[in-house]
């Protein structure tokens, strides 16, 4: 900066130009100037303007903005995942909250033989702690199901088993419905068929992002693999399961096969967890086993055995204790809730030709296409089904195959069965299932009794 006596020196050392002078002089920098400050004026306008946009609409291609990768940036580049970890229904799998749950209470228990109490709300807390977990939740689905610890003493029955659980898993991954698979006793005492309630307790408590959890037997194919509970038909019921009203209501000589305990249904709620304490009070922990094994019995002419099992036990509780139970418990009968395999297992080839002449009219449906998307063909099959009927005798393919009394561990099935209608009977039902799978990979299995070989599928080929 210059002083006031340096100032001074210099405006006499410099002699200020003449008027004509400077005009002549200053025009070209005056118009270079002027373009300078105009695009500089717009540069910051636009900026201004961009600046204002992104902060209204922070998504531009949402609006009709394209975006056009380098030809040289890779897939995993342009199409960046936002956080894997938000899994794939957008969850959050990183962050638990400090908040107190039921979780940070010490005598809460997962075991059977400690009741909890207002669940209900321990569990509405836990979600308004955890609001991604709390979009959906009433359509979120566990499948829990499990098998022995140790192997089989069948030769193909752990061979058996794994298929059964992959075509669980692969009914899961369709439909985006978690599964738990256990093979351990969760209480020592409650063995065999007892083990589920255990079970089904802890995976409450430790799932109460689930609405519902759902147990289905080791010894179970899901034969349908685009059909789905139809939750909103048991809005105002806790428990599902497949059985007649007829045969535990509505006779003199109510029966224990009038429904079947191997897959149910059951509301994540402190209703089902009274209930399940209420059924589990009739096996092995209860001191009073053997006697209630006699009034079981006793209770249904066509039990044959001393034991008191889960199903019996079940049935004999929603009897003597309708009022209390009943009105939650809903028995489904239009669909095959679980199917018994007899029934079911010589209509397999009539059911794919039906299929495939549905595909044969409905070219959409031979339309290859991604896993992911299965369900959106599942609708527009639907109402090409609807002449097929549903359920006992119809020729829509039944939703789960029950293969109840087959044993397919211990290989002791029930006498009145043969080999050939176990074993060869799960291995028809399991490439039922597959095939249905297999063809988003592109491939089939033309021999369902002979599960080795694959084959291509045709392009634009029907096939069920």
């Amino acid at each position: 900066m210059l002083s006031a006596s340096n100032q001074s020196q210099s405006q006499t050392q410099t002699p200020l130009p003449t008027m004509s002078k400077t005009l002549f002089r200053n025009k070209p920098s005056s118009i270079l100037s002027d373009a300078l400050l105009f695009i500089g004026g717009a540069s910051v306008a636009f900026l201004l303007v961009w600046t204002l946009w992104s902060c209204v609409n922070p998504n531009p291609s949402s609006s009709g903005f394209s975006y056009s990768p380098d030809p040289e940036t890779t897939v995993s580049e342009a199409f960046k995942v936002q956080d894997c970890a938000d899994g794939a229904q957008g969850v959050n799998l990183r962050e638990d909250p400090p908040a107190s749950t039921f979780y940070d209470d010490p005598n809460l228990s997962y075991s059977i033989e400690k009741p909890i109490k207002n669940w209900d709300e321990k569990r509405r807390i836990w979600l308004n702690h955890h609001p991604s977990f709390a979009a959906g939740v009433s359509e979120r689905i566990l499948l829990v199901t499990g098998s022995q610890m140790k192997p089989c003493r069948n030769p193909i029955g752990d061979n058996l088993l794994l298929r059964f659980f992959k075509n669980k898993v692969d009914y899961c991954r369709l439909h985006g419905y978690d599964i738990f698979y256990n093979n351990a006793l969760f209480q020592p005492k409650m063995s065999g068929c007892w083990a589920k309630i255990p079970l089904v307790r802890a995976a409450m408590v430790a799932h109460p992002e689930s609405e519902w959890i759902w147990w289905v037997d080791s010894d179970a194919a899901f034969t349908d693999m685009e059909f789905k509970i139809p939750l909103e038909r048991y809005e105002d019921h806790n428990f599902i399961l497949h059985g007649w009203a007829r045969e535990i209501f509505d006779t003199n000589s109510p029966s224990w096969v009038g429904l079947n305990a191997g897959i149910f249904l059951i509301r994540n709620c402190q209703w089902s967890l009274d209930f399940m304490d209420a059924w589990a009070s009739m096996g092995p922990l209860s001191p009073k086993y053997d006697t209630w094994g006699k009034i079981l019995k006793s209770t249904f002419k066509d039990k044959v055995f001393d034991d008191s099992d889960d199903q019996s036990a079940l049935v004999y509780l929603m009897l003597k204790e309708r009022k209390k139970w009943a009105d939650k418990i809903y028995l489904e009968k239009q669909y095959y809730f679980e199917g018994y395999f007899l029934e079911i297992m010589g209509r397999l080839d009539n059911i794919t030709e039906n299929y495939v002449e549905i595909e044969r009219g409905v070219r959409k449906l031979r339309r290859r296409h991604a896993e992911k998307v299965s369900e959106y063909y599942a609708g527009v099959r639907e109402p090409h089904l609807k002449k097929l009927g549903i359920g006992y005798g119809s020729w829509r393919r039944p939703f789960i195959t029950h293969f109840a009394g087959c044993q397919p561990c211990s290989g002791k099935h029930n006498s009145t069965y043969s080999d050939e209608s176990c074993w060869k009977g799960m291995e028809r039902a399991l490439n039922f299932a597959d095939n249905q799978v297999l063809r988003n990979f592109g491939l089939v299995r033309r021999d369902l009794l002979d599960s080795s070989p694959l084959e291509p599928l045709p392009f634009d080929a029907a096939f069920a």
